[in-house]
């Protein structure tokens, strides 16, 4: 059993190294028919607060660099999905109070809001894990139907990014529609809490690099593409 496992572990380090880049405007990855969400990046999980962790932190700037370059290629579709939680929302029972709305820890981070086009973004806030629950998200959606490929930025791989991509995606599959969903793995991250710091506070532990490369590994399991990153034609970023 353990071989096995290790033997699997072995592979999916090789798997993650191997994954292609992409390129704004290559192939399939056309403007028009591109849009980008971008999921969590706001303080709460990068800058202050409980929650907040210095892998996502790192994110934001590949992440800004990536919509710089999408809106630079011609990319016009971009939705942000945020948490902004009541101030007893149900999902504070499993995580704790985090990015109540109207507070700071519930704002987009400064990188995001310094784009140039921040202000034609669409923005949706979630009072859970699940960004299409309760949000408007399937409307604006819907009013994008030209969009081919999805691209998602953002936090955690294996909680909200992973949520939103298997929704998009299983949403395709069962309106039988052609809908790619595109995750680069430098734009994703999730948090760490090693075993003795969780079981000091009495909560669950996290291995952050576990459990990035699994569900980065389920989600293309499904038919979500990973790739190593996205950038542009002349080959920044």
């Amino acid at each position: 059993m353990a071989a096995g496992r290790d033997e699997f572990l072995t592979y999916l380090e090789r798997w993650l190294a191997d994954r292609p880049a992409l390129t704004f405007g290559a192939g399939y990855l056309q403007p028009e028919r591109t849009g980008v969400l971008c999921v969590d990046l706001v303080n709460g999980f990068c800058k202050e607060g409980p929650l907040a962790n210095p892998r996502v932190k790192n994110i934001i700037e590949p992440s800004a660099a990536l919509l710089r370059q999408a809106h630079a290629a011609g990319v016009r579709h971009f939705a942000l999905l945020q948490d902004a939680h009541e101030t007893d929302a149900f999902e504070f029972s499993a995580f704790g109070p985090h990015c109540v709305a109207g507070t700071s820890q519930a704002e987009t981070v400064t990188e995001i809001q310094a784009l140039p086009f921040y202000a034609d973004m669409a923005v949706f806030p979630k009072n859970t894990i699940h960004a299409g629950l309760n949000t408007g998200l399937d409307a604006w959606l819907s009013q994008h139907g030209e969009v081919e490929n999805w691209i998602i930025v953002g936090d955690c791989t294996d909680l909200c990014v992973y949520q939103l991509a298997m929704y998009l995606k299983l949403l395709a599959n069962a309106n039988r529609q052609s809908v790619g969903v595109i995750i680069p793995a430098n734009c994703v991250d999730t948090y760490d809490l090693p075993v003795p710091t969780a079981a000091a506070l009495g909560v669950m532990p996290h291995n952050a690099d576990l459990l990035h490369r699994i569900f980065l590994y389920h989600m293309a399991l499904n038919g979500i593409e990973v790739v190593a990153g996205i950038g542009s034609a002349e080959g920044a970023g």
